[in-house]
């Protein structure tokens, strides 16, 4: 699909149009890649990922790009809005994501990693290096990771119930501190009015859903989508038989899960031993 024009004759999509800009400035100043760089202080290539649209860079950068041309506040707000861009997600999630942001409601299983719109920095960081990422373009995910969660965020957010495998409280992050912080925001999290979070313990056996992770949506209309995860691959299910199987598993784990107070508390022990393993 070509990219869409405007009137102007620039590209509408966020991340196009910034790289855009940021090759029109450069022009209109008839400066080399590296004079930019040597006048700024960072190396040349990294501006040449820019303008190509490899990379979107780090605010810090773009501040000193705004600085630089004289377009102050301009290339940071085309940034944020490219950062935020759901078409910078991999493929395979563009259609969720799209699905996610109109959601009526969600309903999540989670069987080894907390839920994207309830991680801390510090949690998605870690997760998504431990996926490869690195540099700059971690630095991104994690911003977009965290730019989702304002989606359970006013007073028109949607109803949000994540239950969380006991497996996923057991696997802590490598930096005690970022882990308590997660633990904390979780705990936060929890005492809105529209999230739910409940503990699956280990107690509980073998369920229909330790396949892999799963989010159940209801769109405006009415109609239910499922979306499931293991760690090689991700798969949108519209299916109605499909999604009706699986809704019924989640309401099997669902009765045996911790009540919300419960888990609120088991969380809070975590919190406590997390604390008491510090201090020693």
């Amino acid at each position: 699909m070509p990219t869409r024009r405007a009137v102007t004759g620039r590209s509408r999509e966020p991340r196009a149009r910034f790289a855009e800009e940021l090759r029109h400035l450069r022009a209109q100043r008839g400066e080399s890649l590296r004079q930019l760089g040597e006048r700024l202080g960072w190396d040349w290539s990294l501006f040449g990922k820019m303008e190509s649209g490899e990379t979107l860079g780090g605010p810090e950068v773009v501040e000193a790009l705004d600085q630089h041309y004289g377009t102050p506040g301009l290339l940071l707000t085309l940034w944020e809005l490219a950062i935020d861009d759901r078409t910078q997600f991999r493929e395979r999630y563009r259609r969720y994501m799209e699905l996610e942001a109109e959601a009526t409601g969600l309903w999540h299983f989670a069987v080894s990693v907390l839920p994207g719109l309830l991680q801390t920095p510090g949690y998605a960081g870690e997760v998504l290096a431990a996926g490869g990422l690195k540099g700059l373009d971690l630095e991104q995910q994690v911003q977009a990771r965290m730019s989702r969660r304002s989606l359970l965020e006013g007073d028109d957010a949607p109803p949000f119930r994540t239950i969380l495998s006991e497996a996923v409280l057991r696997t802590p992050l490598r930096d005690a501190g970022e882990w308590r912080a997660q633990l904390e925001y979780l705990v936060r999290a929890a005492d809105r009015g529209n999230v739910t979070v409940q503990v699956l313990p280990f107690r509980a056996g073998h369920h229909g859903l330790t396949g892999g992770a799963l989010m159940l949506l209801r769109q405006s209309d009415g109609r239910p989508v499922a979306y499931s995860e293991n760690t090689y691959r991700g798969e949108l299910i519209e299916e109605s038989a499909r999604i009706e199987r699986l809704q019924r598993a989640y309401d099997d784990v669902r009765d045996m899960a911790l009540s919300p107070a419960e888990s609120r508390k088991f969380v809070l022990r975590m919190l406590e031993e997390e604390s008491c393993d510090f201090s020693t």
